[in-house]
């Protein structure tokens, strides 16, 4: 069998990658995003599913205020003495030199949890790791932040320190490891011991278009650790016309036949400019251990894979998550679906309410980090239509409702509903490009006063066309000219000099800048990719 890469496509970065028996296991950053640390599995490589959030609770992790690609950086999961591990990172601030994070540990008897209350580790810096020595000690690695500015660079290499699993801290002194190359911005650290060696893997390059895994080695955990011959171990710099760029981030894990595997980060330019609208994905490559003991990708090359072969039948493994319909009949959120910065709870999101419905209550607007009621899911295919069904009758101008496509609170665009402040209600198109906001499709249309609509919006080579209908009309009606939905991307993020580390989510909002809090009942959603269109 072929998995087509990427095989978690979509926000889907920084994969952590650990195998417990027959299952792999890949724990990827979830940022701003609750629930944090999405954890996908599979048994043969080819067909994925989503298997647990492991941060649910406030106690563990409070986003409220955190920045748009603060929050959970990088997560790294590993299985030992019977548990799974699990560290994060919170990144709260990151203004001029600094970086304002702390360093948690949790862990669990299965993967569905419970996940433990959080132990504090260090606030050193980002991208954390735990180590299981084959002796019983365990120790964590980071890559260290230096904020001080002349004649510092702020990457200064991979900190290592012992942790205590029975006092539940660090102890001793934190010693460095591995400065990096010359490929700089050393983070991403993860270490596996094989046939005596310590393999030392890093993410460098920075996340864009240079990013590379460096992969070292040495005799003793605290080095010195020599760079392999190869390096990198993968990268996409010098092939910007491969699919799959920005090819970093790795982690090694061993299958249950022997055979290892390389995850790791990449992301898919689309168009002339080049904007990844998917964000940071989840690639798979094959790799080989030569006589000399320095892996290899299997094509012998560092050029990653956009097909890779995996034990099983001929053909291609199906896509990831085709088709998503939520009919909103059970009375929990689905798994599939994320909120902003904090979990959902009666006073804005219910099921209950109006069994058969998503009712949501509006607070703030889109542009706030605090109370924001959204409710969205990954957008994972680049040719795909969502569709919803709403019932909102607002009561003045104050409140609107609808359809959005959403990066951040400064990257969106909405189909909404909202009340005339002549009474009645009207359909407009939102667009927030770099923080500033336009109606792109002109004036406001007017709607019948009663009746559930249907908004639609279409996705097809970077171009969003939307649509409305009345649920007892048959007849649809164009908004006008397609947008450029491309506006919805890491890369126009980074055009405005913002950090830009997640991607695309499509989903359901409502917001209330008056006293009225009518709710807005969404009937359906659903979101299908178009099957025939290229991976």
């Amino acid at each position: 069998m072929h998995v087509v890469n990427p095989i978690l496509p979509g926000f889907h970065p920084d994969p952590s990658a650990c195998r417990v028996g027959e299952w792999f296991y890949v724990a990827t950053s979830t940022f701003e995003w609750w629930p944090g640390v999405r954890i996908n599995r599979s048994r043969d490589l080819a067909h994925w599913e989503h298997a647990a959030y492991a941060v649910t609770r406030r106690s563990q992790l409070d986003l409220r205020g955190n920045p748009p690609s603060g929050g959970v950086w990088a997560p790294a999961l590993s299985f030992a003495n019977g548990h799974f591990w699990l560290i994060y990172s919170d990144v709260k601030s990151f203004v001029g030199r600094h970086k304002d994070v702390t360093n948690y540990l949790i862990t669990a008897p299965t993967i569905e949890g419970p996940w433990s209350e959080p132990v504090t580790l260090n606030r050193s810096g980002f991208d954390p790791s735990l180590f299981h020595d084959d002796d019983g000690r365990k120790w964590l690695l980071n890559q260290e932040w230096d904020f001080r500015h002349e004649g510092h660079a702020a990457f200064t290499g991979i900190l290592i320190q012992e942790y205590d699993a029975h006092a539940q801290r660090l102890v001793g002194e934190p010693r460095h490891i591995f400065k990096g190359t010359s490929l700089g911005v050393t983070e991403g650290p993860h270490l596996i011991k094989r046939d005596g060696w310590y393999y030392l893997l890093t993410a460098e390059g920075g996340t864009s278009w240079e990013h590379a895994v460096t992969l070292a080695r040495s005799r003793s955990l605290f080095g010195p650790y020599e760079v392999s011959p190869h390096h990198p171990l993968i990268t996409a710099v010098h092939t910007p016309d491969a699919p799959l760029q920005k090819t970093g981030h790795g982690s090694l894990v061993e299958g249950p036949d022997g055979a290892w595997w390389l995850f790791h980060l990449c992301s898919r330019p689309l168009g002339p400019r080049r904007r990844c609208m998917l964000g940071r994905e989840t690639a798979l490559q094959a790799i080989d251990w030569p006589r000399d003991g320095w892996p290899r990708l299997r094509a012998d090359s560092n050029v990653p894979s956009a097909r890779v072969a995996v034990p099983g039948p001929d053909g291609d493994a199906p896509l990831y998550r085709p088709h998503f319909r939520d009919d909103f009949t059970a009375t929990e959120l689905h798994p599939e679906w994320n909120t902003l910065r904090e979990p959902s709870d009666e006073s804005w999101l219910s099921l209950r309410e109006r069994p058969g419905r998503l009712r949501l209550r509006g607070r703030y607007s889109m542009r706030s980090r605090h109370e924001v009621s959204l409710v969205a899911t990954r957008l994972t295919h680049l040719a795909c239509t969502a569709r919803v069904r709403l019932d909102f009758q607002p009561a003045d101008w104050h409140q609107r409702a609808g359809l959005v496509w959403y990066y951040d609170d400064s990257h969106h665009l909405a189909l909404e509903v909202g009340g005339h402040a002549n009474g009645g209600r009207v359909l407009r198109v939102l667009q927030c490009d770099q923080g500033h906001e336009t109606f792109p499709l002109g004036a406001d249309t007017p709607l019948p006063p009663t009746g559930e609509l249907e908004l639609e919006a279409q996705l097809r080579s970077g171009r969003l066309s939307l649509r409305w209908r009345l649920v007892e009309s048959a007849a649809w009606h164009d908004c006008g000219d397609s947008l450029d939905a491309t506006i919805i991307s890491d890369d126009r993020v980074w055009e405005g000099c913002s950090f830009a580390f997640t991607g695309t989510y499509v989903g359901l909002f409502a917001a209330d800048s008056g006293a009225g809090r009518t709710p807005a009942d969404f009937g359906f959603f659903e979101l299908t990719a178009d099957t025939d269109a290229p991976r």
